[in-house]
Order: structure tokens, then C-alpha cells, then sequence
């Protein structure tokens, strides 16, 4: 082969390989806003209605879309894995104790079907449980947070990973703070997702270690017969339905008053006592007390980057016809 014809043979090969790559790219976008503009214009305002329709219906909804992006964006990727029911070949994230008291799932499965009545196979599960839990926080009256979209949903459970990344709220908050850096998320951002404990409740389960046999003596002595009223055995049957709102003040309202309250000895659990008295932590606690702007802000920064989380895109993962269920098992 000649030197002329090496050289337009090299060229072509260049050509291609520069050819592929920007078709790949094209095939592949990742996240990005406003991703359904031309598959289904109407996605995200079709969750906006849904979760309107549904917190009107059962407002405790909005504590659950809440809970589910944390459950499922920190352990590993954001991709729906949380949703998926157990098979005989794999047990359920929803299943293990670390999920204890979610609940609500069926409601991310009627935003699905409004979801494929308009547009069947476009809009994934990831997307929605994304999306959900951002009008949920907007039901709520936190902040609205412009999000990206283009998730693609996992066929497998991570049960068995869980405890590996999930924060828990007995640890130390040095483990918390290292599991949430581990997704990008720094001191600040962890303080205002833990905000996030502003609305809802906790279950007994979870705070009687707090007061039984004794009672914890950071906790401030003015709250603790509320506790012990709404906890009153020191083994709680794990069926029943007993909590401690949150926050008694304004329950379900998503606001700065989680802060002053843990300031002033009212955390019910560890990691919100800890927030309060460690010296990495306080002092964001004590300036989102003060500014709920500050807080808001720093919500809609982690939130995001939370919601980001190692996500399946392209033509990785699929999309889920029903979001409890991969589609290989229908």
C-alpha cells in the first residue's frame, strides 16, 4: 500500500473512531434538565399532580417520597433498586430492619401508571421516585429544586450492601459524615439533609434505647413525658403503630425548627442529639436555626447531588413497566 493510500486509510480510521465517539455521546446525554421535553413533555408535571392528588388524599405521602430518596440514592446508585419486591433469588432492600416503617410504595406505582397511560415505557422509576420526592418536599413547603432528569432503573435489590452505605442513626457521626462524603456530600450538606427530620415522625423501635431502662440524661427533661407517653414499653411491639412526631411544633410543616429544637436538647435520636453537640456539625446547626434561606439552600445543594448519585443512563438498566418488578420477571 502506497504512502498516499496509508494516509487516507489512517484518516478514515480517525474519522470513524471520531464518528463513534460522537454518536455514543448523542446515545448517552446522562442527566440532564428537562430530559422528557420531546419523549413525554408532560412527565414532571404529570408527578406534580399526582403528588398533589395523593398528599390530598394521605398527607403522611410526602414523609415517604422523602424517606425514599435517601434509601435509595445512598446505597450505591439512584436507580429504583429500593422499589424492587423480594424474588427467590434475592430479598428486597424494603425488607431488611434498616427500612423499618416505609411505607406508601403503592403510591409511586399509581404515578407510574398515570405515567404510562400518556407515555407507556419512557418515564423510569428512578425518575419518579426523584421527582416524587421533590414535590413532596414542595407539599411541604420546602423549597422547589430544578432536578435533572434521564435515570434508568436497576434490575436488582442491593439488600445485601445496605449497611455498607447506609448511614444509621445510631452510628457515630464521623461514620455518618464519611458515608455521606463518600457520595460527594460534605458537613454542611449533611447537616441540612438531616433537616429533613423537620416533618414526620419516628418510631418507637428507634428511640426507646433513649429511655429505657433509664432515661438519657442530654435529652431535655420538659419533652421526655411526651416521650414516654407515646413510647410506654421499653420493648415496643414492632407491628404497632407508635411514633413521636418529629417536630411537635409544626409537625408537618418542612422548616428550620428541627435545628432550634435540637439545639435546645429535643433530638429524639442519636445522630439528631450528635449534630447538635458535635463541633463539626453545631455550627451549621446553629446558622440554619437562624436562617431557614441558609438551610433551604444547602437542602437544595445536597438534595441534588444526592439525587445524582451514580445513576444508570444510556443503555444501562432498563425502564421498569411496574416499579416493584424488573422487567425480565414479567
Amino acid at each position: 500500500m502506497g504512502s498516499r493510500a496509508l494516509f487516507f486509510f489512517f484518516a478514515l480510521l480517525s474519522l470513524s473512531a471520531v464518528l463513534c465517539f460522537a454518536e455514543s455521546n448523542e446515545e448517552d446525554p446522562g442527566l440532564v434538565m428537562n430530559f422528557y421535553s420531546d419523549s413525554c413533555p408532560q412527565a414532571e408535571e404529570i408527578v406534580r399532580e399526582q403528588v398533589k392528588l395523593l398528599y390530598k388524599r394521605h398527607k403522611n405521602t410526602a414523609f415517604s417520597w422523602l424517606r425514599n430518596i435517601f434509601h435509595d440514592c445512598a446505597v450505591q446508585s439512584c436507580d429504583a433498586s429500593l422499589l424492587l419486591d423480594s424474588t427467590r433469588r434475592s430479598l428486597s432492600e424494603k425488607e431488611m430492619d434498616r427500612s423499618f416503617g416505609m411505607r406508601n410504595f403503592r403510591y409511586i406505582e399509581e404515578i407510574k401508571e398515570a405515567l404510562e397511560r400518556e407515555c407507556p415505557g419512557v418515564v423510569s422509576c428512578s425518575d419518579i421516585l426523584v421527582l416524587s420526592a421533590r414535590e413532596g418536599v414542595v407539599r411541604l413547603g420546602g423549597p422547589f429544586i430544578p432536578l435533572k432528569t434521564g435515570r434508568r432503573d436497576g434490575r436488582r435489590s442491593r439488600a445485601e450492601i445496605l449497611e455498607e452505605y447506609l448511614p444509621d442513626h445510631n452510628e457515630s457521626m464521623s461514620t455518618v459524615l464519611e458515608k455521606f462524603s463518600a457520595m460527594g456530600i460534605d458537613t454542611p450538606g449533611v447537616v441540612a439533609l438531616l433537616g429533613a427530620h423537620s416533618v414526620g415522625r419516628t418510631h418507637c423501635v428507634k428511640l426507646v434505647h433513649r429511655l429505657y431502662p433509664e432515661v438519657d440524661p442530654a435529652l431535655n427533661p420538659d419533652h421526655v413525658p411526651h416521650m414516654l407517653k407515646k413510647c410506654p414499653d421499653a420493648i415496643p411491639d414492632p407491628k404497632a403503630v407508635q411514633y413521636v412526631r418529629n417536630d411537635r411544633g409544626t409537625p408537618m410543616i418542612f422548616d428550620n425548627n428541627y435545628y432550634r429544637n435540637i439545639l435546645d436538647n429535643k433530638g429524639l435520636m442519636m445522630v439528631d442529639h450528635q449534630l447538635a453537640t458535635d463541633k463539626r456539625t453545631k455550627p451549621y446547626v446553629k446558622k440554619m436555626a437562624k436562617s431557614q434561606d441558609y438551610f433551604f439552600k444547602e437542602f437544595t445543594r445536597a438534595f441534588t447531588i444526592l439525587s445524582e448519585n451514580n445513576p444508570l443512563t444510556g443503555d444501562k438498566g432498563e425502564i421498569r413497566q411496574q416499579c416493584n418488578v424488573a422487567n425480565k420477571l414479567h
